[in-house]
């Protein structure tokens, strides 16, 4: 029988034509028939549009994600043990994997109908997906235990309630967790019952649940550890106290990890506290510990990083928190860490809050925090600080490097800026103006009234207001940079007044140069009380109170920054002037303390052992094909040289076929860029080179078949749960090493976009300095 897949694309025009449709059982070519041209499109699930987002590689049983006691009816013990991964993974935020786990227990035993249960939850906050998944539990219901069955009725009551408006959703978890509460009366000893009330509290709260109280949550969730000491519900108790009491989530903050040390979320969570608590070198360990776990995910797994839930948020918190202790460099290292990781335009750009955008921040943030002037300046020119088409962002890299010359005394580089941020300026004032005039001028044509006229035309100019402001801002702190190094010092600060932002050291250290010495220790010491424990206002402080010549609070100060004296970078110009001081103060060598170790961490693991300190990318699984002349091409051939390997589903996939011949077609940008291009193809190798004869031109690279699918289960573009192969995307660099994936139910078609980031991450490896620096631990350690 013949197939011809429609993948929702236009068919193509006359000039271009589309490959023949090929055949599905005995590899003949026909195009001219159409039969099954209504065919499910290739990649998409045969179960629905529900199943094509989420995993589609088969789950595998984990070390190390927590236990549980979860009764399951089935008659598979691997689907008992999957299903019971999963509630673990639940509780450990680690939804991507714990739907996973759940619909390997289903695919091992259709009819478990917790599993999908299982998967609904994994997907609460996608009402859509997740009503489709409990309602696939719910056909399966009568073949679940009576407490299995209060769990689906309980979510299913929930996903299809209204919720319209806010006395609807209260109504809505009410009634949820009315229903848990009755599976509880009925089923006492169901901890896993317990743990999910709890969470559904402390994530409703406010909103949906008005009636919440910490000790009554809290005390459920210490039921749940008498049975089970190190269940993973330690998560929920510092989600629960992080926001009211963080101490008394210390213990759970301790024993997190532990409980789970396969989930890198809860490593991650315990940082909550310790960050609460101004305890920062305690929640870098975590932090740190949360990114090793995720790393080894990653490259196990053949996971690009910004895929990975809080991946970015956790590495970039980490960042803030060395900024706070001095760890300078690895502040920086880290964020340019984050800059350099591949980037893909759904899940890591500048316009979304991922690596990219939040590593750049964050090394604009250590540089202005510890006035690293040079350096800000020297990273603007290459790609960790270039211009990135952003309005917000460009504009503070603008300000902030205009900021940096006027600092170091480049007087004409910062007024070339500066001079560019006023001509915007005026030219956003002049489009205000007119906007204004013309939504005037419109509303009169129309015989609007004149309140109607006045709000048109205040609605018209208001959406300028947000760039004007900032641009004015920007504006304000290179004026008042450059006028405090033309020594006109009161002028500075009332521009530093209006510009806001401008780093609080900056302006206490202006303060100290106009000889107003009391407004500096008052500033330092509210700039202090607002961030304690943190390394920086510390030294702020030593200086204002130095200059005011108050030696006995400078003293305390200076004993304040020994704390930290083993944990800060050695290396720091700020250091220069703490032992000036202390000499002064007789205390050179006895200002410096030992380092300390919290009682109350527990047993910290070797870090080492939870995955490595930065992403790699993993090494390419090396094949050998045929191609569409029959002759034997392997991966190898290209080492020394990157290739984009494109795995496609055959020519009778018209959306797969858009995609090989838009590849074709840009094949000189491709092969300027360096870049050479292979496709993989379901189709069996004589039906290669015969599916594009039509075509106006000879495709100008090489198909090779891999009609068994081996290569594709390799590189994961196969969906394992369906038994059918995946669209996929790769760049391999000249090493073997997988640089950049898309693996999806769609065929990657944004060819401009690879083409660029594939000279991007090729580019780096030539043109930046090394970002990579010991494990910051070891660091620590070290010292």
């Amino acid at each position: 029988m013949l197939r011809v897949v429609l993948c929702g694309v236009s068919i193509f025009s006359a000039c271009v034509l589309a490959p023949v449709v090929v055949a599905a059982a005995d590899e003949s070519v026909d195009g001219d028939s159409a039969e099954g041209a209504d065919e499910l499109p290739e990649g998409h699930s045969l179960h629905g549009e529900v199943f094509n987002e989420g995993p589609r590689q088969a789950a595998y049983l984990m070390d190390g994600v927590g236990v549980v006691r979860f009764d399951v009816t089935t008659s598979s013990e691997d689907a008992r043990a999957f299903v019971r991964q999963g509630v673990a993974q639940l509780h450990g935020f680690w939804y991507f994997e714990s739907e996973r786990s759940f619909r390997q227990a289903a695919m091992l035993d259709p009819d478990c109908a917790i599993a999908y249960w299982g998967m609904a939850m994994s997907n609460r906050k996608n009402e859509s997906r997740a009503k489709g998944f409990i309602e696939e539990a719910k056909k399966r219901r009568d073949k679940a235990s009576k407490r299995e069955q209060r769990y689906i009725d309980a979510l299913h009551a929930f996903m299809n309630a209204k919720a319209s408006n806010a006395e609807e959703k209260q109504k809505r978890s009410e009634a949820y967790v009315k229903a848990l509460d009755d599976l509880l009366v009925e089923f006492p000893d169901d901890i896993e019952a317990k743990a999910f009330l709890a969470e559904f509290f402390w994530s409703s709260r406010d909103k949906e649940v008005k009636a919440y109280s910490h000790t009554m949550i809290n005390a459920m969730i210490q039921d749940v550890l008498d049975v089970e000491p190190e269940h993973p519900v330690h998560h929920y108790r510092i989600h629960l106290w992080d926001a009211k009491k963080a101490e008394n989530a210390l213990e759970s903050a301790a024993r997190c990890g532990p409980a789970a040390p396969a989930i890198a979320h809860m490593w991650h969570m315990p940082g909550h506290i310790y960050s609460k608590l101004k305890r920062y070198e305690d929640a870098v360990w975590q932090q740190e510990a949360s990114a090793r776990v995720d790393h080894a995910h990653m490259m196990r797994d053949l996971v690009l990083p910004d895929q990975i839930h809080n991946f970015a948020h956790n590495n970039e918190w980490c960042i803030r928190n060395l900024i706070k202790i001095g760890r300078v460099q690895d502040a920086v290292s880290l964020a340019r860490n984050m800059i350099e990781l591949p980037r893909h335009p759904k899940y890591n750009h500048i316009g979304k809050s991922g690596s990219f955008k939040y590593g750049r921040q964050r090394l604009m943030d250590v540089y202005r925090t510890w006035q690293l002037h040079e350096e800000l300046i020297a990273d603007a020119q290459t790609a960790w600080l270039q211009p990135v088409d952003n309005e917000t962002e460009d504009l503070n890299r603008s300000r902030y490097l205009a900021s940096a010359h006027a600092a170091l005394g480049h007087v004409d580089e910062a007024t070339r800026i500066r001079d560019e941020l006023q001509r915007e300026l005026d030219d956003q004032k002049q489009k205000q103006t007119d906007a204004g005039t013309d939504a005037e001028k419109k509303a009169t044509d129309e015989k609007k009234t004149e309140d109607e006229i006045k709000k048109l035309r205040k609605e018209a100019t208001a959406k300028f207001n947000s760039r004007i402001r900032d641009l004015q801002k920007a504006i304000d702190e290179v004026d008042g940079r450059l006028a405090a190094h033309d020594g006109k010092l009161d002028e500075a600060l009332e521009k530093f007044k209006k510009a806001d932002n401008v780093p609080v050291e900056d302006v206490i250290a202006v303060m100290i140069q106009a000889g107003k010495f009391e407004d500096a220790v008052k500033r330092a010491e509210q700039h202090v009380r607002s961030n304690r424990n943190e390394v920086r206002p510390l030294i702020a402080q030593l200086e204002a109170l130095w200059a005011a010549d108050q030696r006995e609070k400078a003293s305390d100060v200076l004993a304040q920054l020994g704390r930290f004296s083993s944990v800060m970078d050695q290396d720091l110009a700020a250091l220069t002037s703490i032992e000036t001081i202390a000499e002064a103060l007789e205390k050179k060598d006895s200002w410096r303390q030992p380092a300390k170790v919290a009682k109350d961490i527990g047993v910290r693991p070797d870090l080492d052992q939870l995955g490595p300190f930065r992403w790699q990318p993993s090494v390419a699984a090396d094949w050998n094909l045929k191609n569409q002349d029959d002759q034997d091409l392997a991966l190898s051939s290209y080492r020394g040289r990157p290739v984009i390997v494109i795995f496609y589903l055959g020519a009778g996939c018209l959306h797969c076929a858009e995609q090989i011949q838009k590849f074709g077609k840009e094949i000189d940008q491709f092969r300027d860029a360096g870049l050479e291009i292979v496709a993989v193809s379901t189709d069996a190798q004589k039906v290669l080179s015969l599916a594009w004869k039509d075509l106006e031109k000879k495709l100008p690279f090489d198909l090779v078949s891999d009609q068994e699918l081996n290569v594709f289960r390799k590189y994961r573009c196969y969906d394992d749960f369906e038994k059918q192969p995946l669209h996929g995307t790769f760049l391999i660099d000249g090493d073997g090493r997988i640089r950049w994936q898309d693996i999806s139910y769609e065929p990657f078609m944004d060819t401009d976009f690879m083409r660029k980031e594939a000279q991007r991450l090729l580019d780096q490896d030539k043109t930046l300095r090394k970002s990579d620096a010991p494990a910051l631990t070891q660091q620590t350690l070290s010292r």
